[in-house]
């Protein structure tokens, strides 16, 4: 990977929290933009133009002064001046296109140096301008007969309430958009993140039942994956609990009857022999049940992998076949394996030969007197099927998966007298620890173990 790509592979997906502030933020900004633009424009209208009322007005008297310059001549426009200077308190001309006045009363110099200074109604109107400015209208009628000179009288100043406005276009609306992002962000960042502190502070009261609400782990960015890992946790931790108070309550349970058992053997009048031979074997049921509990309790609770190596079946069911021969006195034949010598997986050497024993003695302890116990399997693209077969007679369909739950005997459906129901349960979690599964069937003449294992 070259130094220009590298940068590239770390871009957040698709649904990425990333792309959802990015996107937030691109359109606030946008709307800021367009505020400005928009707004501004329209502000700037308000308060450096005239107003159409104004325009309206100053518009009508530029028509009453051409009537008065066509009714009258000078002495008309000296009679609607003279009217004029009731009405307005600001200075009021009337002059022609070379720039004289066609009342009777010249301009003086002063005004006609003003006259090089004329607005027209539709120009910008500055107030840093000192004085009112002068506008030139021209006749509505006739515009090369004259025009209307006056100074704008006051009340028609655009920009009286500038200051309000200012305030408004850069204090208050920026202020409204500013709090709409933060709602925004709010809602995308701390609600959830709210949500993940309760959920924390339940567990912190021991309530751990308590889950994240569907919006919270429907998200498909970061802080959904994190809702769904805090409830994955949470079962966890939940099925931990339960695991380790069943594990308690079963633990004392089977206890009992053998601490029961030692009671009487102690007081009893048995011989030494006899006593011995009988806190031997409790004892060492006792110690068999500490042991398969204590393993069970840390392969639940254990999640780092496990170190995996390439496993020979064939050699490992030979070395098992040994063990179990000597165990139960059966002969070899009665444990056959069908499986060839490429049946090669991927897996831990003592937890799979842990799992594979424990189904071996299981199926032996349910067989007949006369009964096999065979091994075979095929391969299936990256795994190898095997499955361990007895006949036993198998067990109730309610029960296939029961069966793989800590201390659980079903020795009313399938007759037998061992174990305390921790095998099938040790071995599920051995496999499932080395990316394996195991499940059962009923084949009609016994019971069918299926294991999955990666291939080599």
């Amino acid at each position: 990977m070259t130094a220009f790509e590298r940068p590239f592979r770390r871009l957040p997906g698709r649904y990425s929290l990333f792309w959802k502030l990015a996107c937030l933020l691109i359109a606030f900004c946008l709307l800021m933009i367009w505020l400005s633009w928009s707004w501004g424009r329209y502000m700037e209208q308000q308060n450096a133009y005239l107003s159409d009322e104004a325009k309206t007005t100053l518009s009508g008297y530029a028509a009453q002064a051409e009537q008065a310059w066509n009714l009258g001549g000078p002495s008309g426009v000296d009679a609607w001046l003279q009217a004029m200077g009731k009405r307005e308190t600001t200075w009021i001309g009337v002059i022609g296109n070379d720039l004289q006045s066609l009342s009777s009363y010249p301009l003086s110099s002063a005004q006609n140096q003003r006259l090089t200074f004329l607005r027209g109604l539709d120009w910008p109107v500055s107030r840093h301008v000192k004085g009112l400015p002068w506008l030139k209208i021209a006749f509505p009628g006739d515009p090369e007969a004259g025009s209307l000179v006056i100074e704008l009288p006051q009340r028609f100043m655009p920009g009286r309430y500038q200051v309000f406005w200012r305030v408004v276009t850069n204090g208050v609306i920026p202020g409204l958009f500013t709090l709409l992002l933060c709602i925004g962000l709010y809602r995308l960042l701390i609600m959830p993140l709210n949500q993940l502190r309760e959920q924390a502070n339940a567990w912190r009261a021991d309530q751990l039942n308590t889950r994240l609400s569907q919006d919270a782990t429907s998200r498909q960015d970061e802080l959904g994956e994190l809702g769904r890992a805090f409830d994955h946790m949470s079962e966890r931790l939940q099925g931990t609990v339960v695991l380790q108070q069943q594990l308690l309550r079963d633990m004392s349970h089977e206890l009992r009857t053998p601490l029961s058992r030692l009671r009487v053997a102690c007081d009893s009048e048995q011989d030494l022999a006899q006593l011995r031979q009988r806190l031997g074997r409790e004892i060492d049921a006792m110690q068999r049940l500490v042991e398969d509990s204590l393993q069970l309790a840390w392969l639940d609770a254990e999640r780092t992998p496990l170190t995996k190596e390439t496993i020979q079946l064939q050699a490992l069911w030979d070395i098992l076949r040994e063990n179990a021969c000597f165990e139960s006195a059966w002969p070899a034949s009665r444990l056959p394996c069908l499986l060839g010598p490429e049946c090669w997986v991927r897996g831990n050497l003592n937890g799979l030969a842990q799992a594979l024993e424990n189904i071996l003695r299981n199926a032996i302890r349910h067989s007949p007197a006369d009964g096999v116990v065979c091994l075979d399997g095929r391969r299936e693209g990256e795994y190898w099927h095997l499955w361990l077969e007895d006949q036993g007679g198998g067990i109730d369909e309610r029960d296939l998966e029961r069966i793989f739950a800590p201390f659980t005997r079903l020795d009313g459906s399938r007759p037998g007298d061992g174990g305390f129901g921790l095998g099938l349960s040790i071995a599920r979690n051995a496999l499932q620890r080395q990316d394996g599964s195991l499940w059962a069937e009923n084949t009609g003449a016994g019971l069918r173990v299926h294991l999955r294992l990666l291939a080599l």
